[in-house]
């Protein structure tokens, strides 16, 4: 295509909010008009399942609930006055608790004010407060947030070894929906121990949101905790960042949290326009759909050009994989659906993958995110009339062009800067492109089968090792591995046998193996 039918299809595609000052252009996504057609009848019925949705319909039959993120920003919507209700009551909660910290009303015991935040959750109980907190930091904020999302003990003994000075002032929240969830569990077992070793009353620094009357919801309850906040069974973790789970570490940190939900309204009223050239969440899905021949046949490569969009790749990775990523569709036919997505920040890895994107594998598409203003106030010149910022633009520009001409395809968000309601606009704007492309593709985005099959398989594992140290004691002597896994019952599980003991030998736990250890077949395992 020539440069002035380029710079017409450019206008043709580009669509522009003027309340949010935010751009799509979805011009280097080489679809025809043909294609556009083709796709409406499944627009149409999208547009159709999206309204369903928001008015209260069973959006996840498997676990026979509502989806209802969208009532988060604008509560006139939910399907009773009592959940409208529930919605404005926790807000007005979150808000007062917040105050009540900030202002030294709710302290802790041995200091007059609360100085950090620990929080403490996994996948969308993690992911999106991590996001926002990277996104929108204060240069001085209230109180400095800390996260502990997995369960390895290297890394939660990192963030207590930072906080060890600071732990009598700092505030725990534990994020998890049902309270048995087992690395939110693991992490509030360890930090629990860590405060008892400082005699510190931990109910005296803790906040719990977690679903009501859950276990986590008992204990918190029981033992005093300083507050409780609800997590709903109509809001799924990958699309929480507007419930509590976001909102009370956004809020605690000082973060504009009425921006956030002005700016993800403004964008739920945009993408409910049932016109698929005039509404952006639709754009990208077309654009999706496209790229990837409808069955995710394409990565999505996101860079954002601002380094405190540096989470926002993986922030999509789970609320997109998890979303997407099926074996089967809403029929129970198998299709393996999905989109992979990964990323970084520009202009960093321009220096490192931006070579294979344009001259390597073509399995992806990319998406720039890119933000006008530079800075607050005035830009040094690097160069005669150059600025840094100019530089980063022309990084930004000069790729998505390299990528173009070498038949890479790309897509192309634009905000006027980086704050509360453009943050807000951009969570929205994906949550709803999500759900239009699961109906496009006609699968559940509600459910995650996948992520629940790996839980019980790691549930099973622990089994395994209980078993195994059973026969172990009860054999009192060295055992071969296949040996030990025979009497254990589970003579074709050797080698998760002998990983299992590997890892108690290497942490000095229980196990000792003795034999060649390059030669699992030789390994013995006997009580320490």
């Amino acid at each position: 295509m020539d440069a002035k039918a380029l710079w017409q299809r450019y206008q043709d595609w580009l669509y522009f909010h003027e309340g949010l000052g935010l751009y799509l252009d979805i011009s280097r996504i080489r679809f025809d008009n043909s294609f556009v057609e083709s796709l409406r009848p499944k627009f149409d019925q999208a547009f159709a399942d999206m309204l369903a949705l928001e008015q209260g319909a069973i959006a996840n039959p498997d676990e026979n609930r509502m989806v209802g993120h969208y009532w988060l920003r604008n509560p006139d919507l939910a399907p009773s006055p009592e959940l409208t209700q529930e919605i404005v009551k926790t807000l007005e909660n979150i808000e007062a608790f917040a105050e009540k910290v900030h202002t030294g009303l709710v302290h802790p015991p041995k200091a007059s004010r609360f100085t950090d935040i620990l929080s403490i959750g996994i996948g969308g109980s993690a992911l999106g407060p991590q996001f926002v907190a990277e996104a929108l930091p204060a240069d001085f904020p209230p109180l400095k947030i800390h996260f502990i999302d997995n369960s390895d003990p290297t890394g939660i003994d990192r963030v207590l070894n930072q906080l060890r000075n600071n732990l009598s002032s700092t505030l725990v929240l534990v994020i998890s929906k049902s309270g048995s969830t087992p690395e939110p569990r693991n992490g509030m077992i360890e930090v629990k121990k860590a405060y008892a070793g400082q005699n510190l009353d931990f109910p005296q620094y803790a906040v719990a949101i977690t679903g009501v009357d859950s276990h986590l919801d008992k204990v918190a309850q029981s033992e005093g905790w300083l507050a409780r906040f609800p997590m709903y069974d109509w809001i799924g973790g990958r699309t929480s960042e507007m419930s509590a789970v976001g909102l009370v570490p956004a809020a605690l940190q000082g973060i504009d949290i009425h921006g956030l939900l002005e700016g993800a309204k403004e964008m739920d009223d945009a993408t409910r326009v049932a016109d698929m050239k005039n509404n952006p969440a639709a754009l990208l899905a077309l654009a999706w759909y496209y790229a990837g021949n409808g069955k995710g046949e394409k990565d999505m490569v996101v860079l954002p050009y601002k380094d405190s969009l540096l989470l926002f790749s993986r922030y999509l990775q789970q609320l997109v994989m998890e979303s997407l990523g099926k074996e089967k569709d809403l029929d129970g036919k198998i299709v393996d659906q999905g989109i992979a997505v990964y990323g970084n920040k520009g202009s960093t890895d321009q220096h490192a993958y931006v070579q294979q994107l344009r001259e390597g594998v073509p399995n992806f598409f990319a998406t720039f995110i890119e933000v006008l203003e530079d800075r607050l106030g005035p830009s040094p010149e690097i160069d005669p009339g150059v600025t840094s910022g100019d530089y980063l633009s022309g990084f930004l520009l000069g790729t998505r062009q390299a990528l173009y001409e070498k038949n890479r395809d790309s897509i192309t968000v634009t905000i006027p800067q980086v704050n509360a309601r453009t943050v807000g606009a951009l969570i929205a704007l994906y949550e709803r492109a999500v759900g239009l492309y699961a109906s496009l593709v006609n699968v559940n985005a509600y459910h995650q089968p996948g992520v629940e099959a790996g839980k019980k398989a790691a549930a099973t594992i622990l089994d395994l090792q209980k078993r195994v140290i059973e026969v172990l004691q009860k054999e009192k002597k060295a055992l071969f591995i296949a040996d030990l896994a025979e009497k254990a019952g589970v003579a074709e599980k050797a080698e998760e046998v002998y990983k299992i003991l590997r890892h108690l030998h290497a942490n000095q736990r229980t196990v000792l193996l003795t034999g060649d250890f390059g030669k699992p077949n030789t390994l013995r395992a006997s009580l320490i």
